[in-house]
């Protein structure tokens, strides 16, 4: 049976038992809105009216109220609490010496520390390396340098940036191979 058939005879079960002032109830829909406020005599749910003014929210002004305070998130969290005493990096990653290509040094990353005291060992049965660090292979991307710091505030963990270096590409032009050099001929071998 759907879901749809259940909600009038969830909100007639509703409507006859007095619910505490304490509890609230969330309604996502509209369908069990109006199911919930319609009264136990009626079995059917109400039309969505689109007569009622309804208010206005400035999502963007609520979003950005929320980024600017940054409220911790460990109480609502399941991690582990000796994820809070191990400190973060928040760096950019370098792009990969054997490749000429700059893909994922766009985005900023965070990565946990070593563990101290998390030894490290080869698998006796395959011979991967093993580790007791369960934060080695995780890592967080964002966007931004100020989402990852932003993020690791609101989770009440210690961050240090590792700022990224810049490349300095010296210019470069064809002409330069036959400019006059006083010093050594260059000869460029055709054969």
């Amino acid at each position: 049976m759907s879901l749809f058939r259940h909600i009038p005879v969830l909100a007639r079960a509703a409507a006859a038992q007095p619910a505490p002032a304490s509890l609230r109830t969330l309604a996502t829909s509209s369908v069990w809105r109006n199911a919930s406020s319609s009264s136990s005599s009626s079995s059917a749910p109400a039309p969505v009216s689109s007569t009622q003014p309804e208010q206005e929210r400035d999502l963007a002004a609520e979003q950005v109220a929320r980024h600017d305070q940054a409220i911790t998130a460990d109480l609502a969290s399941s991690a582990p609490a000796e994820l809070n005493q191990r400190s973060v990096r928040i760096f950019r990653p370098a792009k990969t010496a054997n490749s000429s290509g700059k893909a994922g040094t766009k985005v900023w990353r965070v990565d946990w520390d070593i563990l101290q005291g998390s030894a490290r060992w080869e698998n006796p049965l395959m011979g991967w390396a093993s580790s007791g660090d369960y934060m080695q292979g995780t890592s967080l991307k964002f966007r931004t340098k100020e989402d990852a710091v932003h993020f690791c505030e609101k989770q009440g963990w210690d961050y240090h940036i590792q700022e990224p270096k810049v490349a300095r590409i010296p210019p470069k032009s064809y002409a330069a191979n036959y400019d006059y050099n006083p010093k050594k001929l260059r000869i460029h071998h055709t054969k």
